[in-house]
């Protein structure tokens, strides 16, 4: 299709028809401050294919990228091994793309995935189904929240101040369009988690509670009395993973009588790519399937007893009468979803287990050794590959003096939450099979030196 731009009076005529006066008025929902108010600073208005390429290549040698440094970045995105295979096997042309097709049928190498996606995925978090994905990890939060909502009846969702900050806004943000009451609040700096208090705020206008496992600081929570005591009230427990690998080691959350469980899967098959794209994972109840958002595909035999899979549930709104969806999630992060499986089915297992074996492994002997760097205190003391350290300063200003070295330390409490002083000296530190002891090493030197 050829391009063909439009012109002023083609704009006019359009903004005329949708009744605004300008383009600027369809973004007034959009933060001022998110806004551009000019050109991107540093860009030409115009240049040449190679002047740009040039200038590109500048730009992105100012960047300390995850491979060229020790790196103990994670609260939600983490830096494992991606093996060779994978990247090779998502780029062949019947797989490389993001969309599933709207003819799904025809596709049926593409529907297999999907649905051994599911079976995954299903597996991991200890639920009855799966769907085929969702956009990311917060999004998919979001979806078990509403999906919570249209089960019960109810409008208000109990959010555990271990719920990842970026969860707890994205959920604000849609929240404003459906009335839904969210009830937050930032964590405490310390080894336990909230999950008495969780508890006692739960009443008869509850429509979930959501809780992170492992949760922002690390810390990990036997999820079974919040279950009973939401089930008590008849209300649902949505259990979020930012880091699936942990669920090699720890019990799932579906095993612990969770409703719905969510989560990030850029874990397994997904490089850290600047933040994206990733993949939700969405799994539930089987009694719940039918208000689960997004796609289901399914196993059957065609009309001469072959095996052959299917587009078996799909209830958003270019499938049904809009009124009647329960999501807008428009597609699927097939690609990646992919990229998770493939990982997957390397490992097995068995494979899996080792590998949190080994990520569980180093965090404890980094935890050992920074914890004896003079004025660190370690926070948490039950953890699978990521805990939180209390540092005698503020955290921020050491993170940016490390970085300056050539460390990334980790991700300080206070850049995740401005403004709460009692978390400024945290600092969430990931360690994964990536992660070597002379990474561990050259921190702790480091960081010792700095706090000096």
């Amino acid at each position: 299709m050829r391009y063909l731009p439009l012109t002023q009076i083609d704009r006019d005529a359009m903004l005329g028809v949708i009744g605004v006066a300008t383009i600027d008025d369809l973004f007034v929902d959009v933060p001022e401050a998110a806004r551009l108010d000019g050109p991107i600073h540093g860009l030409p208005m115009h240049a040449s294919e190679m002047a740009v390429e040039r200038h590109m290549s500048a730009l992105s040698r100012k960047n300390l990228t995850a491979g060229d440094a020790p790196f103990f970045l994670g609260c939600g995105a983490y830096k494992h091994h991606v093996p060779a295979s994978v990247d090779h096997l998502i780029q062949r042309g019947e797989f490389l793309t993001a969309y599933t097709p709207y003819q799904p049928e025809i596709a049926q190498g593409t529907l297999q995935m999907l649905f051994e996606f599911q079976t995954q995925v299903a597996r991991l978090l200890g639920t009855d189904v799966a769907n085929a994905s969702m956009y990311d990890g917060s999004t998919a939060c979001w979806e078990a929240i509403g999906m919570a909502r249209r089960i019960t009846k109810r409008g208000k969702a109990i959010l555990s101040s271990g719920l990842h900050p970026h969860y707890v806004s994205v959920a604000k943000t849609m929240a404003k369009f459906t009335g839904d009451a969210l009830e937050t609040s930032a964590p405490t700096l310390g080894a336990d988690t909230d999950i008495d208090a969780l508890i006692a705020a739960i009443d008869k206008d509850t429509s979930c509670v959501v809780v992170q496992y492992p949760d922002i600081l690390g810390r990990i929570a036997d999820l079974k009395p919040l279950a009973d005591a939401c089930h008590a009230n008849k209300a649902l427990l949505i259990a979020v993973v930012t880091e699936p690998v942990a669920l090699g080691a720890i019990k799932a959350p579906g095993e612990m009588d969770a409703d719905i469980v969510v989560g990030e899967g850029q874990s397994l098959g997904v490089g850290l790519q600047f933040g994206g794209p990733y993949v939700g994972l969405f799994g539930c109840k089987e009694k719940y399937v039918r208000q689960m958002p997004g796609r289901l595909c399914g196993e059957t035999l065609d009309a001469d007893g072959r095996r052959g899979f299917v587009l078996t549930l799909s209830t958003r709104e270019q499938h049904i009468r809009r009124e009647k969806a329960t999501s807008n999630i428009c597609t699927n992060s097939g690609l990646c979803a992919l990229a998770f499986s493939i990982h997957m089915t390397l490992l097995g297992e068995a494979g899996l287990r080792q590998l949190a074996a080994i990520n569980h492994a180093g965090a404890v002997a980094a935890a050992e050794r920074l914890s004896q760097v003079p004025g660190v205190e370690l926070v948490t003391t039950s953890f699978f590959n990521e805990f939180t350290l209390k540092l005698p300063v503020e955290a921020r200003p050491i993170v940016r003096t490390l970085a300056d070295r050539g460390i990334l330390a980790g991700v300080s409490l206070g850049r995740l939450y401005p403004g709460e002083d009692a978390l400024a000296n945290g600092l969430v530190v990931a360690v994964t099979e990536t992660t070597t002891a002379e990474d561990v090493e050259t921190l702790a030197a480091a960081l010792q030196e700095v706090l000096a």
